[in-house]
């Protein structure tokens, strides 16, 4: 059973990586934009208050089993795929809850330990012509696995004959930080988040190294060639020992990170350690090889508390809070639906253990604002976006999908 506004039992299974000692004398908000960290362009559509903002949370289906993510297939069906951690897709159509899941692999995925499970679905922009997704999940070993699948004649129901395993990443003993979305970029290309490896501090140096591919985000072509390509635009395809499949470094764990659908930019929600979980910013226009600072940093701030750290080389978050508010953040979207036109390039997060919601803007004289809108008293897993570009937050336990009201 969920405590309110707390965690417990099975839900503390997915922590997707927070530490556990309380923050102190941790300030909050976003401070003022760092050089490179405003979005492509102006994302509002004229002057708004994040503060004003009333929002609500729309029911659209219960019985769901600890959902890790939610995504339309882009096929213009309306429907939305939710995976469980224990490796169902199941299909909601029309508000209902489909009886028969999408795909149910719960054979090959190994989810009982800390954040393990099958975490996501990512549909191929021609999905449909050509049928195909791909879904990121831990096996029974811990072993992080990126897989093909495609669909069937039943449009609601896979193939689950055609699996092709794509990518494994052996992790570390830890169960934790497995990061675990897959993405379409705008690009076309497929990205993949993946945590540090596990335990606190990066205790196995993996973030900041070039030879791993943990504490990463990948960029990789699952067109060009079997079981992919690499983009020669990757910006470690020359760098010797490197490996090639790394676009972003620096990372603890990136549980969720969205495309704003408008102009490219990429956000992302990465989890922290013991005091700060941030908000951090790619413009569209980036050629990679970001690095984000983790373990070097946390947040704004030097890592561990006390040191002294060189901040040259690392990008900084837009925006971060601290434990007070809660322990593990759930990366959102940046709104561009039409139910809401003044909400228009907003961006909404959330936080796991506490269910606040907040919504983040960049203003017209150039810096980040954040305000909380909503306490859902939630533990909020993941967003959705559907075809339309309305938002969905799903709830871990009790597992339940809503949407975002805004008025």
């Amino acid at each position: 059973m969920m405590r309110r506004g707390g965690v417990s039992g099975l839900a503390l299974i997915l922590l997707l990586g927070f530490g556990c000692q309380p923050a102190v004398g941790a300030t909050v908000g976003a401070p003022s934009k760092q050089q490179g960290d405003a979005p492509s362009a102006d994302p509002g559509t004229g002057p708004f208050d994040p503060a004003t903002l009333q929002v609500r949370l729309d029911l659209v289906t219960s019985g769901l089993r600890e959902p890790t993510h939610v995504t339309p297939t882009g096929d213009a069906s309306g429907r939305l795929f939710v995976t469980e951690r224990a490796g169902r897709i199941q299909v909601v159509r029309d508000g209902r809850l489909l009886p028969t899941p999408f795909l149910d692999i719960r054979s090959l995925v190994g989810s009982r330990g800390d954040e393990q499970g099958l975490l996501s679905v990512a549909f191929h922009p021609r999905y449909s012509e050509n049928g195909r997704f791909f879904v990121y999940y831990t096996d029974p070993s811990g072993t992080i696995t990126i897989a093909r699948y495609e669909a069937s004649p039943n449009p609601d129901v896979a193939d689950p004959g055609a699996a092709a395993v794509l990518l494994r990443v052996a992790h570390s003993s830890a169960p934790n930080h497995n990061g675990g979305l897959l993405a379409f970029g705008p690009d076309g290309y497929l990205y993949a988040g993946l945590g540090d490896g596990g335990g606190a501090g990066d205790q196995f140096r993996n973030a900041q190294s070039l030879v791993t591919l943990l504490g990463k985000l990948l960029r990789i072509d699952v067109d060009s060639a079997e079981p992919y390509g690499i983009p020669p635009s990757n910006p470690f395809v020359d760098v010797p020992s490197a490996r090639p499949e790394i676009w972003a470094y620096g990372l603890r764990n990136p549980w969720r990170y969205a495309f704003d659908r408008a102009n490219g930019d990429l956000y992302i929600g990465d989890v922290g350690q013991n005091r700060y979980e941030e908000i951090d910013l790619q413009a569209a226009n980036s050629t990679g090889g970001t690095n984000y600072g983790w373990p070097i940093l946390e947040g704004f701030h030097c890592y561990p508390v006390g040191d002294t750290c060189d901040r040259s080389g690392f990008e900084p978050p837009i925006a971060e809070y601290d434990h007070r508010l809660g322990c593990s953040i759930s990366g959102g979207f940046v709104y561009r639906g039409i139910a809401a036109p003044r909400v228009q390039g907003v961006y909404f997060y959330a936080d796991f253990c506490s269910g606040r919601l907040w919504a983040l803007d960049y203003t017209t004289d150039g810096t980040w604002r954040q305000a909380e809108v909503l306490n859902t008293h939630l533990n909020i897993s993941t967003f959705g976006e559907d075809e339309a570009g309305e938002i969905y937050i799903a709830s871990l336990e009790p597992g339940a999908l809503h949407r975002l009201v805004f008025s």
